[in-house]
């Protein structure tokens, strides 16, 4: 028998309702990925034949989620993930967003190419959030960014190293946004779509000016939507980026610095070797290239590459449940970033939609460690997981090949690369 949906209750049915109210073009582009999405589909399919071992008769009457992530407490092992032009699938979404992971105890993650500026942003409270920048052409523009954000008390930069070029995906060629269309399909993706979605229209196209990137707009001053910026995001990306600069933004940056994009052992290894405090394994939520790993498949063979002594471990990708975050903790991680999860919830109900996203997040977390006999989140590893179906993920997995890589990379200074 169908249910009557009158209340969401996954991060599904937030999809769902924000399919609904966003117009074709921006729900494609936030649910949308790299070609045929494989990967994609993986990162979430990947993580349901891990089973969490059910233990009885444990005393779990006060189940303890807070921990730490880049030094910050955080009521959960999570924080929301950086979007790009957020503020497009709900009035002003970053500034909603951060308010909800701040009443939520999380951090939240500020992306360069946010409708909110991080001076808007920074007027919500005096909770410090974390920026996301990637490596542009033009050094001057990361340096100044760099001190913008330092100077409103961002003390934790999230650097997004998986964008040697970009991704093509296949829903945004259709949908026109790389251009291309005809006069018949810029009005059909234009004025008739949003015809078809007038709240969205009234929220977010009139009361949610202005729809420029607001911590670039100062370097395109003649762009008054998102998508006149293309061109110069485009000619920023620079390809010629290595692990040099990443040395070069370490002398830059004084605070937490955290590498985005890393799915191999080998570059898990490069950032520890270039002074990363933390990484995020992550393939970009499947939006570069599509056939390479989930970051769930990933994380134990990082997590054994580091073997404790290297830099935190995030993850990110495929995430949509507390179940998951518990099985990403017991495969290595400290802690989870979620982005498609909270765009949903924005887009559905606000502010109020992250936060009952957030709250039903820490819900299914309690439930998952009280039946799995588990008092405290710093308790989680894999001996709470039933992982027969994947043996690849087991306790042992690739660990005698990676041992000591960490203690030979710091005894060379001169290596360059590990594969």
């Amino acid at each position: 028998m169908p249910t009557m949906n009158l209340v969401p209750a996954t991060v599904a049915d937030y999809r769902r309702i924000a399919e609904a109210r966003l117009p074709r073009f921006l729900f494609d582009y936030a649910d949308g990925g790299a070609y045929d999405e494989y990967t994609l589909r993986r990162n979430v399919e990947d993580f349901k034949p891990i089973g969490i071992r059910q233990q009885v008769m444990r005393d779990v009457s006060n189940i303890a989620l807070g921990t730490q992530l880049a030094g910050e407490a955080a009521a959960m092992p999570m924080a929301l993930a950086p979007i790009g032009m957020g503020g497009m699938f709900a009035r002003r979404a970053e500034v909603q967003a951060k308010r909800a992971a701040d009443a939520a105890g999380l951090p939240f993650t500020l992306s360069t190419m946010s409708i909110c500026s991080m001076e808007e942003v920074a007027t919500v409270s005096d909770r410090p959030f974390w920026f996301q920048l990637y490596m542009l052409r033009d050094r001057a523009i990361v340096a100044e960014m760099l001190e913008r954000a330092w100077a409103l008390g961002v003390r934790t930069l999230v650097f997004t190293v998986d964008l040697a070029v970009a991704g093509e995906r296949y829903r945004d060629v259709r949908n026109g946004i790389a251009g291309g269309t005809s006069a018949w399909g810029k009005l059909r993706a234009g004025a008739l779509s949003y015809a078809a979605r007038p709240r969205w229209v009234m929220d977010v196209g009139i009361k949610g000016k202005p729809h420029q990137f607001g911590n670039i707009s100062a370097y395109v001053p003649s762009a008054t939507n998102p998508t006149e910026y293309r061109g110069w995001i485009i000619s920023q990306i620079d390809a010629s980026v290595t692990w040099k600069d990443i040395e070069w933004l370490r002398g830059l940056w004084q605070g937490k610095l955290i590498l985005k994009g890393i799915l191999t052992p080998g570059d898990a290894l490069e950032a520890a070797r270039v002074g990363a405090d933390a990484i995020v394994v992550s393939n970009h939520g499947g939006r570069q290239l599509d056939g390479v790993s989930s970051t769930i498949r990933m994380l134990p063979r990082i997590a054994d590459a580091l073997a404790g002594s290297g830099p935190e471990i995030m993850l990110d990708g495929g995430v949509r449940s507390g179940l998951d975050v518990l099985r990403a903790v017991a495969l290595g991680a400290s802690g989870v970033m979620i982005g498609r999860p909270w765009v949903y919830a924005v887009a559905a109900r606000g502010q109020a939609g992250v936060s009952a996203l957030l709250t039903r997040f820490h819900s299914e977390m309690r439930v998952g460690m009280a039946l799995a006999g588990i008092d405290n989140i710093a308790a989680v590893d894999r001996s709470i997981l039933d992982l027969d179906e994947v043996p690849e993920l087991g306790p042992q997995s690739k660990a005698p090949r990676w041992a000591h890589a960490l203690d030979n990379l710091r005894q060379d200074t001169s290596v360059q690369g590990v594969a």
